[in-house]
């Protein structure tokens, strides 16, 4: 046998032999790493699911309870940019809760600075949403919803099965996910399990002390103006303009969580809205055009307005409803021109602004 074949022979056995050295390294430190988890205590503390006064019941997966540890990991992953391909963008991003967990931007920027097709929604009271989340309505819960936005290209732009591994080699993830989900092991740890605990977090985020709930609950009371407005949204006397706004802004969510097409485009058929919205879910051209009803909870810090965010206040908004919105095979037959006054705009806006939170 020649020197340089022996050569050869010896370099690949030093190469398995390193490879095979790395390997045993790598399952020594997930043994130890395995070891650490299990010598961790698992005792979730359940938390009851919020359940505000006149608000429906929240529905919770009987897979997913809330507990303090679960919805502890979910907030920890809602801010932290480790979710993103380029380690600079959170949930937080596009859902700030200064902004009512919205971004202020008509177009939310992903991690390669592509605007998104539509507004980043708010999260608050996003627990209560059983009729789809989006503004399409494409997924069906929370757990699923969390999800998206991280493998969307054009948002966070990231490889689920890249993005579990750097959980996993986190310092700190594994002994979380053992306090909230009581793994085994760091090999558990999945979108599965990251999209529960988001999802427990997002349950969390409640808009329910506003001043229209303190005076529903006659903990404050109207003034005379906000009380006008209230009489206005609500169609509430023959002795105020009719204002339609409750038929699609129910109360205490403000929404019907269903899916409208408020005029917003000009569509001589069926076919000719550039966005489907709802349509493209379902395939059925009738829901062509048509968006989720937004809640009004919070609009001095939601703005710009629309699933386009074409609107960036609350005036050019009444000044669209006002007009009747474009005609349309499917437009919502609330939407028609209205006859309000300067007064009775400035009536209505007081009212609209007891939804707010205090931030």
């Amino acid at each position: 046998m020649s020197k340089n074949l022996t050569l050869g022979w010896i370099i690949k056995d030093w190469q398995w032999l390193c490879l095979l050295l790395c390997v045993l390294n790598i399952c020594s430190c997930q043994n130890a790493q395995d070891q650490q988890i299990q010598n961790t205590p698992f005792q979730p503390h359940p938390i009851k699911p919020p359940h505000p006064p006149t608000f429906p019941v929240m529905v919770i997966p009987s897979d997913n309870p809330l507990t303090r540890e679960g919805i502890a990991l979910g907030r920890k992953l809602f801010f932290d940019p480790i979710l993103s391909s380029n380690g600079q963008m959170s949930c937080s991003t596009c859902h700030q809760p200064k902004l009512a967990f919205t971004d202020g931007q008509a177009l939310s920027k992903g991690v390669k600075g592509h605007l998104s097709k539509r507004s980043a929604m708010s999260l608050l009271n996003v627990g209560f949403y059983a009729k789809g989340l989006f503004w399409d309505g494409r997924v069906g819960t929370l757990e699923e919803q969390s999800l998206h936005p991280v493998r969307d290209t054009v948002e966070m732009n990231a490889s689920w099965p890249k993005i579990v591994k750097k959980i996993q080699k986190h310092p700190h993830y594994p002994i979380l996910f053992r306090q909230a989900f009581g793994i085994q092991s760091i090999q558990e740890m999945d979108s599965v399990l990251v999209g529960k605990a988001l999802a427990q977090y997002e349950r969390t985020l409640i808009s329910a002390d506003t001043k229209f709930d303190r005076v529903m609950r006659k903990a404050a009371q109207f003034t005379p103006q906000e009380k006008r407005g209230w009489t206005i949204f609500f169609d509430a006397s023959p002795a105020v303009p009719t204002s339609e706004c409750n038929h699609c802004h129910v109360d205490p969510l403000f929404s019907t969580l269903g899916f409208e097409n408020n005029g917003l485009v000009e569509a001589l058929s069926l076919d000719d809205y550039p966005d489907k919205g709802r349509g493209a879910v379902t395939g059925n051209r009738n829901d062509n055009g048509q968006f989720r009803v937004p809640t009004l909870r919070n609009l001095k810090y939601t703005a710009p307005y629309m699933h386009d965010g074409r609107f960036k206040t609350l005036d050019e908004v009444l000044d669209h409803y006002a007009s009747g919105g474009h005609p349309g095979i499917n437009v919502s037959p609330n939407v028609r021109e209205l006859h309000l006054s300067k007064k009775d705009r400035a009536d209505l806006i007081a009212f609209l602004n007891t939804l707010n939170d205090q931030y």
